[in-house]
């Protein structure tokens, strides 16, 4: 495909700064002929950015919207992976790649992380659900159908990717992600997810593991170096012109293995308990409300979302189509948890 330019959102953050490490350090040529660019806040990570070889594009913020999209429009991929919350930034980057199509008459792609709490029910306010989505499904449509319910910005984000994709001729993939776990690899920026830090920053605030109500619902997990894998084997897929889904289709899910929120709040309870952190293992049931409060900034709808659902994913095309092969086991996401509150504790001094 020639020589191709990729830029990457989130170089600084969890996901995107893992992902930047795991293509700096790919064996594949393909990857390794890709020009790299990073859309970066502030002077001083653009520098440390350079020193790693990748070309910084320096923003005031995801919403500066016009040098996002000229940003875009000088590359052939996008990689968005700063926030699946952001659906203005996520539109303006497939506005700058379709500019770019018009002047090479090349392809181009965008490629985007999700996550799976877009498919999940909301068993406190709302209604129960436990089945468990394939994605062989059309899980376009399904979240098209549940954003005509209730709008979550996630979901939004994800419905405009496609829809934008499919008005302007990019091709457009989606990764959908469950909780993801694990210390990430970022050479420069946030090495800590989401959801089990918050759980475990607030267990270390509480003195004590919580969890919503009875913890009955049920997630998936997928570690952060799987994650960044099956990010490069999708990459290398694009840039070697395979035919896989794309746009409605072109949702992939990146499961390995299936918890309760109250495994996993034991889970933070032991690991407290056995660093010394916490004088109890046992684990306390909030509210909803209180969940919000100390999890999600006082948003009741990600709290319950994010914390509280039953989500569950099975893969299917990642291993059948983008020849993903997962490696961490049940046994990597119970130790985990106890690296990750350590890390944490550090990190805050406690």
């Amino acid at each position: 495909m020639g020589d191709l330019k990729l830029l990457l959102t989130g170089a600084t953050g969890y996901i995107g700064g893992s992902v930047l490490t795991t293509l700096l350090s790919s064996t594949h040529p393909s990857i390794r002929a890709l020009s790299i660019s990073a859309i970066v806040r502030g002077e001083d990570k653009a520098a440390q950015l350079a020193d790693l070889g990748v070309k910084p594009i320096v923003i005031k913020s995801l919403d500066d919207l016009d040098a996002i999209r000229v940003a875009a429009s000088l590359h052939d991929i996008v990689l968005n992976l700063a926030s699946g919350y952001h659906t203005a930034s996520a539109r303006a980057e497939i506005l700058g790649l379709a500019a770019r199509k018009r002047q090479t008459g090349r392809d181009v792609y965008f490629l985007h992380q999700s996550g799976t709490s877009n498919l999940a029910d909301r068993p406190i306010t709302g209604y129960v659900q436990t089945r468990v989505f394939s994605d062989r499904d059309n899980i376009y449509e399904l979240e098209v159908q549940r954003e005509e319910l209730e709008q979550y910005a996630q979901r939004t984000t994800d419905v405009v990717v496609v829809r934008t994709g499919k008005e302007v001729g990019v091709k457009t993939y989606i990764i959908m992600s469950p909780t993801i776990y694990g210390l990430g690899s970022a050479k420069v920026g946030n090495r800590f997810s989401i959801q089990i830090p918050s759980l475990v920053r607030a267990a270390l605030q509480a003195g004590r593991a919580e969890t919503v109500g009875k913890g009955e619902g049920v997630w998936n997990y997928v570690h952060i170096e799987d994650l960044t894998v099956l990010w490069e084997q999708l990459l290398l897929k694009v840039v070697q012109g395979a035919a896989i889904p794309e746009g409605e289709e072109g949702i992939y899910f990146s499961e390995t293995g299936e918890f309760t929120w109250r495994s996993l709040a034991e889970l933070v309870g032991k690991a407290g308990k056995e660093l010394g952190k916490l004088e109890t293992a046992e684990v306390a049931e909030i509210s909803l409300e209180d969940a919000a409060k100390k999890w999600a900034g006082g948003n009741t709808q990600l709290a319950e979302l994010g914390f509280a659902s039953n989500a569950r994913t099975k893969t299917g095309l990642a291993k059948e189509l983008l020849n993903w092969e997962p490696v961490k086991t049940k046994e990597d996401w119970e130790s985990s948890v106890k690296e990750e509150f350590e890390a944490i504790a550090k990190a805050q001094g406690a």
